[in-house]
């Protein structure tokens, strides 16, 4: 082979090798957003900054990696699904007990499941691996629910924290299921 063709693979190769390493960050990021869609754009804008955003994220894939999720049984999930039927009927007499309760009832689900219940923060957090489509439900109802004297929330906002948490009880209960069918 002569010297200008050795020159020539080896320009190829560094080229080549630039090449993937450039790509790699879009890869990475491309593959980060696809797997937790919105929630990926509302870190970015929350931290400001995409690599510290995306650098969370991949802690929060690390930390979810450790868990012990388990399916829930069909007993359970039916339970589940009588206890949050009662907290919508409870909403006509008791708005604000109704909604306090699907917070509950969204934590004792995770329990259930085996996700750690360490605050909303790092519950929004540990869901955001496997239910990020439906995470900014679990914000915007916790948001309603925990709103104090101060500024109570009216009963259409009570209303709208049931439908948001209807969303998000929904998601866990359907995804125990087709991880059990697995």
């Amino acid at each position: 082979m002569s010297t200008t063709a050795i020159v020539i693979v080896v320009v190829v190769v560094v080229v080549l090798l630039a090449a993937g390493l450039a790509a790699r960050p879009y890869l990475k990021r491309r593959q980060l957003q696809a797997k937790f869609g919105p929630e990926y754009d509302h870190l970015v804008r929350d931290k400001g900054d995409r690599r510290t955003a995306e650098q969370e994220l991949e802690e929060r894939q690390r930390r979810h990696e450790k868990f012990e999720l388990r399916p829930l049984t069909e007993e359970s999930r039916e339970g589940y699904l009588r206890d949050w039927a009662w907290a919508q009927e409870q909403f006509v007499d008791s708005p604000r007990g109704a909604v306090r309760r699907a917070d509950e009832l969204v934590g004792q689900i995770m329990r259930d499941r085996g996700y750690p219940v360490e605050g909303t923060e790092q519950q929004i957090a540990d869901l955001s691996v496997e239910h990020s489509k439906v995470l900014g439900n679990y914000r915007i109802a916790h948001d309603i629910s925990s709103r104090g004297d101060d500024d109570p929330p009216s009963t259409e906002d009570l209303r709208n924290a049931m439908r948001h948490y209807r969303t998000l009880v929904e998601d866990l209960l359907d995804h125990a299921t087709t991880e059990r069918s697995k």
